[in-house]
């Protein structure tokens, strides 16, 4: 007689967690400060303004807008507040930097926010292979914040894991 087959993964009490769960949702656009400067260099306070004033904001509606210069032009802070106050009622969020930082930063604020009492004495494995590019910031932040009341914690799948941490007994 065949013995049924059983999925010792599942009867593990293994939780996995998928970092790609606090990745950012939503559409990440650029706006490059380069194309309302003059020869792409220079900011020119008063066309800067017109610029902005006359730009198309709408194509914003409900984005993260990330704010960046791609020259080697010296961008006064107030220009980066000006671009902001226009995205402000437009856009979902607006961030000064890369689409890399904003999704690390968007990222280590959601796995800061979490409640570390929901992984209270529980096996963890943190997936390793996703559709999403999540930062390497992700997996040390979240093992930090839940070190302290997990029983263990794996990186990769469950049927093959590689042990980061076990409480001591």
């Amino acid at each position: 007689m065949d013995k049924p087959l059983v999925n010792r993964v599942a009867k593990s009490g293994l939780l996995t967690i998928n970092l790609e769960d606090y990745y950012p949702n939503g559409e990440i656009v650029d706006f490059d400060l380069k194309d309302f400067l003059f020869q792409a260099l220079i900011l020119r306070e008063k066309e800067f303004r017109a610029a902005l004033k006359e730009h198309d904001w709408t194509v914003y509606k409900d984005k993260h807008v990330v704010v960046f210069c791609s020259t080697d032009a010296i961008i006064p802070m107030w220009a980066y507040m000006l671009v902001s106050s226009y995205l402000k009622g437009v856009a979902c969020s607006v961030f000064q930097g890369s689409k890399e930082e904003f999704v690390k930063h968007s990222m280590l604020s959601a796995i800061e926010a979490l409640d570390e009492e929901a992984f209270r004495d529980r096996r963890l494995v943190i997936k390793g292979c996703g559709d999403k590019p999540v930062p390497a910031a992700a997996y040390a932040a979240f093992v930090w914040k839940v070190q302290d009341v997990a029983r263990s914690i794996m990186f990769g799948e469950p049927c093959s894991t590689v042990p980061v941490y076990k409480k001591k007994a």
